[in-house]
């Protein structure tokens, strides 16, 4: 399995890439909010050793061996609405979300 960009999500994260001198996209979870768990996505300054790297649409995505589970599978989409711009995943383990989207549970 792997993790996939949309388009629209690998233009943006070039964006950050290019314009804070990252190696890479660092995705990971992180315990909290009402269903458990909480995406997080960074710049990743470095490939550590231990991480898992995948690479798509020209775009080197890291991600912990903690977090693997939680988002092996996932697809990645970049939207914009108004203000509003937010990364969404479409995670094929997580078996319920919370109504505001900011976290996630998986069984």
């Amino acid at each position: 399995m792997s993790i996939q960009l949309s388009d629209n999500a690998a233009q943006r994260v070039k964006y950050f890439l290019g314009k804070d001198g990252g190696s890479a996209l660092r995705l990971g979870v992180r315990k909290t909010g009402c269903s458990g768990w909480a995406y997080e996505v960074k710049v990743a300054p470095e490939i550590r050793t231990d991480d898992q790297v995948f690479e798509d649409k020209g775009v080197k995505i890291v991600i912990d061996k903690e977090s693997l589970p939680y988002l092996i599978g996932s697809k990645i989409d970049f939207k914009a609405n108004g203000l509003n711009r937010t990364f969404e995943f479409d995670n094929p383990n997580a078996t319920d979300e919370c109504g505001c989207g900011e976290s996630f549970t998986i069984s």
